[in-house]
């Protein structure tokens, strides 16, 4: 429904916008590109956190203002051709807030505008919904606008959806399209970037459902696009919208905890920042300091990580120090370790072995006045450009070839290389995920070239990030000169030296140790190509040497388990069944754990009918747990009492109960929980995943590491949307939370649900 304030004079609204931008007039001489204004020399700043931005509407008068700073006049001229074509193609179209379409295309070519791209860009931000939302073909606009305006609206439009299984097979496809139009030129992503981020600052009028989707895919893929370009402070504001949208209180909460820690430290920082000044003139280093305080996003970040209230993240707040030249960089740290005490393991030199989008930069901790630790990051002017703008400062600077550049053709090109080894669509997503995640980890080579990898990343992703051909023959490696085992975490500043062999090939069990997309899809393209008879036998010997681990005897396993196994993977005999680990297809730590779980029910059945201690009217009485919600001690529970059969607990909220409620009200009864220290409750989990092997043999290592315990599991057969199912047996609710919340952890997990009504 239109809002009322629109039922009339909807017309007269856009007749307006469109007379705003036909009314300017443009400016006749081309003005020099305006970088964003930097302080003075000796300029301080407190640290300050601010919110998100909250989106206005934009409009085309403001657009273009914006264009004519450092714009031709034939430029801002073919940005006014641009916005009327748009204009007319959206008419009549609005968004879920009411406001005319046409505002959404302004405001994301405003921010391209903010960020000096040129008119090619800026006229791909306002057709960028053209080809998806209306009747108008790429021919069609590459006729108005030109070919390389076309190509890149073409880049960013998103596919129709009704032509896949799921939405997250739509949106890999969609990233696919994306991903080859990029490799021909970035603003496609830059464009994509914009769009993104006006509407997640918009995000506000959507369904909370929604908003958390959206946040979620934002935060997976298009935070560390930006990252990865270098385009900091849409990275940060990307983050900071993410987090707002997905867990709205929690950010509330947090916001208004930092406002008020920044008061209570206030005079410690001034000091800080006049104590620094002082530094600059004794030492006779040219330089400014800027305050800069810890995102909500990366404080709630770290208290996840580490465990950790608030009140012990370490550093809220930092300085960047900016002075001449690389050399005053390092006179910069030694002044201020002599002025203040460093923090031990927490100094990083990014200048010597900068980061893999370029960045460059000095980060120190140190403990300022009364015990505060304070993070220093030390860098150039060129560096902070780069750290801030990332590729950016090619339009900024107009054209002129920089190494970031260099740097963002060589990731684009590794990314290429990903879709063309990845055998289907959800495969590619799931390697893309990987290789997009910014935590990475810096290593060299024995001739000193550094290499980044992913976080936890091991020799033989290493391996595979030299060559194809390395990783496809590695058979054993020495890290800092002593060897190590092959699946071992790489750290920073590891030397890694990989020795290979001809008789070595890539082996399945490898996939559950890897961390690199790359590596992962390598592995896999090998071992499809193996022949059948190779992979049952490759796949019955990993079986065989792995069976120990699993405390299973494997010449003893019962045929009738093998039947329940092989028919769980849809396969009618065991070589098959072989067939499937060797290839790949299945994960060998699946199998087994299957095997064990069948063995260990068929030895003591699943028991979720075990006596309870429940108070009803203020009377302890025994009870059995019902088979359909699966309650667990701290939930709400209510009893029904089935003549013969005694009390049956079930949770308040329960379908069945509330159900059964209305027919029989005399027979139930509001209940609370007794005494039952030493019971043990099943409950049902839901976990949507990315990767099915990955995701059972991390989610089995996690349950164990919370004292709970899996005993059983259903494997998925939709490939295409993976979901496993884990009955999981613990104490109480609480421990049953942090189980959920430590599943949540996994990186290849992407949601953990508690399954309420089930008959698991």
């Amino acid at each position: 429904m239109v809002p009322k304030f629109l039922q009339t004079g909807s017309s007269d609204i856009l007749a307006s916008i469109r007379h705003q931008v036909l009314s300017q007039s443009s400016n006749p001489a081309k003005k020099a590109p305006v970088k964003p204004a930097l302080p003075a020399d000796d300029a301080t700043e407190l640290p300050l956190v601010t919110p998100p931005k909250k989106a206005v509407i934009a409009t085309a008068a403001s657009l273009i203002e914006k264009c004519e700073t450092y714009m031709s006049r034939a430029d801002v001229e073919r940005i006014k051709a641009a916005y009327r074509y748009a204009d007319d193609a959206h008419l009549g179209q609005f968004r879920k807030s009411g406001e005319p379409y046409i505002t959404h295309p302004i405001a994301v070519a405003s921010i391209l505008a903010e960020w000096h791209l040129d008119c090619a860009a800026i006229q791909a931000g306002l057709m960028h919904d053209v080809l998806e939302d209306t009747g108008h073909s790429k021919n069609e606009l590459a006729k108005l606008f030109g070919i390389t305006t076309a190509e890149i609206v073409d880049g960013v439009s998103k596919l129709d959806k009704l032509k896949f299984s799921s939405n997250e097979i739509a949106q890999a496809e969609s990233f696919k399209k994306m991903l080859l139009a990029m490799s021909k030129d970035v603003r496609v992503i830059l464009v994509k970037l914009a769009d993104r981020l006006h509407n997640m600052r918009t995000l506000g009028v959507m369904r909370p459902e929604k908003r958390r989707r959206i946040a979620k895919e934002t935060l997976d893929i298009y935070v560390p696009m930006a990252h990865h370009l270098g385009i900091n402070h849409c990275f940060r504001e990307l983050q900071e919208l993410c987090l707002e949208n997905y867990h709205p209180r929690r950010y509330a909460v947090l916001y208004k905890e930092l406002i008020a820690a920044r008061q209570n430290r206030k005079p410690a920082l001034e000091k800080i920042l006049q104590d620094t000044k002082d530094m600059f003139i004794r030492a006779n280093i040219k330089g400014r300091v800027l305050g800069r305080e810890k995102t909500c996003y990366g404080i709630y970040s770290q208290m996840r990580i580490k465990k950790v209230s608030f009140a012990e993240v370490f550093d809220l707040y930092g300085f960047r120090v900016i002075v001449s030249t690389r050399e005053d960089c390092y006179r910069t740290l030694g002044a201020l370790h002599q002025m203040y005490k460093p923090v031990q393991g927490r100094f990083k030199d990014f200048i010597a072995i900068p980061k893999s989008n370029g960045y460059q930069s000095l980060h120190t901790t140190v403990i300022g006045p009364a015990g505060t630790p304070v993070e220093f990051q030390i860098r150039t002017e060129q560096m902070n450009d780069i750290a801030e703008q990332g590729i950016l400062t090619h339009w900024l600077n107009r054209g002129s070839e920089s190494e970031i550049q260099t740097l963002t053709h060589a990731w684009l090109q590794s990314l290429l290389d990903l879709q063309q080894k990845s055998s289907s669509t959800s495969e590619f997503y799931e390697n893309i995920k990987a290789d997009l995640f910014p935590d990475r980890i810096y290593v060299f080579t024995p001739k000193g070239k550094i290499i980044s990898l992913p976080q936890d990343s091991t020799p033989v992703d290493f391996a595979y990030q030299i060559h194809s051909d390395v990783g496809n023959h590695v058979s054993s490696c020495r890290i800092n000169s002593q060897t190590r085992s092959i699946d071992t975490r790489l750290q920073n500043g590891d030397m890694v030296e990989i020795v290979t062999g001809m008789t070595a090939h890539p082996n399945p069990q490898w996939l559950d140790f890897v961390r690199s997309g790359k590596a992962r899809a390598e592995i896999r393209q090998y071992l499809r190509s193996l022949d059948f008879d190779e992979a049952v036998k490759i796949g019955r010997q990993l079986l065989e040497r792995e069976a120990p681990h699993a405390h299973l005897q494997w010449d003893t396993i019962p045929d009738h388990i093998w039947n329940s196994v092989m028919e769980e993977f849809g396969v009618d005999s065991r070589a098959s069944l072989y067939g499937m680990v060797g290839s790949g297809k299945a994960s060998f730590v699946v199998v087994l754990h299957r095997i064990q779980t069948l063995l260990e029910q068929a030895k003591e059945p699943l028991k979720q009918d075990h006596a309870i201690e429940v108070v009803v009217n203020g009377q302890a009485q025994t009870a059995q747990l019902a088979r359909c919600c699966h309650p667990v001690l701290g939930d709400a529970i209510c009893v029904f009492e089935r003549a013969g059969h005694g009390l049956t607990v079930h949770r308040a909220s329960c379908m069945h109960a509330q159900h059964a409620k209305t027919n029989n009200a005399d027979r139930w009864e509001e209940a609370t929980w007794g005494d039952n220290a030493n019971q043990h409750f099943i409950a049902p989990i839901d976990l949507k995943v990315s990767d099915v092997r990955m995701s059972i043999s991390h989610a089995t290592q996690t349950v164990a590491q919370e004292g709970a315990s899996i005993v059983g599991l259903n494997i998925p057969d939709d490939q295409n949307d993976p979901q496993l199912q884990l009955l999981v047996q613990v104490d109480n609710r609480i421990q049953l939370m942090r189980v959920m919340r430590a599943l949540k952890q996994i990186p290849n997990v992407t949601d953990v649900r508690r399954k309420f009504e089930s008959s698991f």
